[in-house]
């Protein structure tokens, strides 16, 4: 039966996705299936109810950041914020660096927001078309791009993703983070290197002078504008709480944006909830979007997941594949059997969020240590998600920018950190098998 219900939702959502509809239908086609399992295995109607609210329980926090993300992305374009931070990003844009910088700078915007779709919607955007102005083939920049924004949708303390793991495993985010960092110096090192080789092939043109023109002429930035995004820094430094750092740096964005950008209430009022949105036609290409609304979408999907979660955990759906993975584990290390899970729920699931929880639910007794848990967690499904064609992961950042799904190709960082902590992980197994074996 748990077979069935399985490739009944796989298969609503291959058509979603091959067809075009909303992912949302099959979702929701998922919820009525699982929803239905749980009657037929003679749980009330009540009991699935309360499961389903317990799964939204467990990510509450998660739904609560996604609406301040919403918001604090409108308003760092709004106060110019963002709009300082390309124009200097701009001025080291050369030859040998259009990628480096392209992959660098979609890193530290996806770390200050904590939102892949965001940085892509903006700095990747500019970013494409900087490289584009230059000639350098969209199949590299797009690659940059969707490797740095889910750089710090791995470890920024105001990723979604790095708190639905934190709050799933139960373990600090900041601790975390710490642990991430070490475990992705080789792969970021060697994707900076590649991305400086490649970019040796190419010329600089006028581009990045030209949207630096635009930016310059529409805002009033100067340093004031960058606090924002210091607040965000410092506090995370401090360890602050995550809704606390949103909220502060968005206080501080609005009154920037009604002080030095001069924006009415009205306006302020409009753009928190429906996003920023410029008057400039040249500035609305690159600078247009957030808000509340923006994030409906997202919310919506992660909500239904939370529900599959709790209706799986409270009627044992995965306990036969739990017993699966558990001897997978015997023979390909833990973590290689995390790294496999991770790589068939992100392909059914189709969006990263079910894809951490299934992978959670599926090896959470095959790795005991949460901590340890956590960061298999974001060193698999986290970066694996993106790089199935068919999820929205990857698809929608690249869409934004108008890159082709061939790009995931050049998104190496994603593929290098998996791999590498893959090897790690074996050869401390073979390690400690010979260090057993003398023994």
């Amino acid at each position: 039966m748990e077979a069935l219900a399985l490739c009944l939702f796989s298969a609503g959502l291959l058509i979603c996705v091959f067809t075009g509809k909303s992912i949302l239908l099959a979702m929701m086609f998922g919820y009525v299936l699982f929803f239905g399992y749980g009657l037929l295995r003679r749980y009330s109607v009540g009991a699935m109810v309360r499961c389903s609210l317990g799964g939204i329980r467990t990510v509450k926090n998660i739904l609560i950041t996604f609406l301040l993300i919403g918001m604090i992305t409108a308003i760092w374009r709004g106060s110019g914020t963002i709009a300082l931070l390309v124009c200097e990003a701009s001025r080291f844009c050369s030859p040998s660096a259009i990628l480096l910088v392209t992959f660098l700078m979609c890193c530290l915007i996806s770390v200050l927001t904590g939102t892949s779709f965001g940085s892509a919607a903006t700095m990747g955007v500019i970013c494409v078309t900087i490289a584009d102005s230059m000639g350098v083939p969209i199949f590299y920049t797009g690659g940059a791009v969707l490797a740095g924004v889910f750089f710090g949708d791995r470890c920024s303390p105001m990723s979604t993703s790095a708190l639905l793991v934190s709050e799933l495993t139960r373990t600090d985010i900041f601790r975390n983070i710490g642990k991430m960092v070490k475990t992705s110096l080789v792969p970021f090192a060697i994707t900076c290197l590649i991305y400086w080789k490649l970019g040796q092939a190419y010329t600089a043109g006028a581009g990045s002078v030209a949207i630096r023109a635009v930016l310059e002429s529409y805002y009033h930035l100067s340093w004031v504008t960058l606090l924002p995004a210091l607040i965000v820094i410092a506090f995370s430094v401090m360890r602050q709480n995550v809704k606390i750092t949103l909220f502060v740096s968005s206080i501080c964005g609005i009154l920037i944006a009604g002080v030095v950008q001069h924006l009415s209430l009205a306006q302020l009022v409009h753009l928190c909830v429906f996003g920023f949105s410029a008057e400039s036609a040249e500035v609305a290409v690159f600078m247009d979007g957030g808000g509340l609304i923006s994030m409906t979408r997202v919310f919506l999907i992660v909500c239904i997941s939370s529900c599959y979660a709790g209706i799986f955990r409270e009627t044992h759906f995965l306990d036969h594949l739990q017993d699966g993975i558990a001897r997978l584990a015997g023979k390909v290390t833990p973590y290689g059997a995390v790294l496999i899970t991770s790589v068939v729920t992100s392909a059914i699931a189709c969006n990263q969020t079910l894809s951490i929880m299934l992978t959670h639910q599926l090896c959470e007794t095959v790795v005991r240590d949460r901590e340890e848990l956590a960061i298999d967690l974001e060193n698999t499904a986290v970066v694996i998600a993106p790089l199935i064609p068919w999820s929205i992961a990857g698809a929608v950042p690249l869409a934004t920018v108008g890159a082709p799904e061939s790009c995931l190709i050049t998104a190496v960082y994603l593929y290098l950190i998996p791999l590498w902590n893959l090897a790690v992980q074996v050869m401390m197994y073979h390690r400690v098998q010979h260090r057993s074996d003398n023994a």
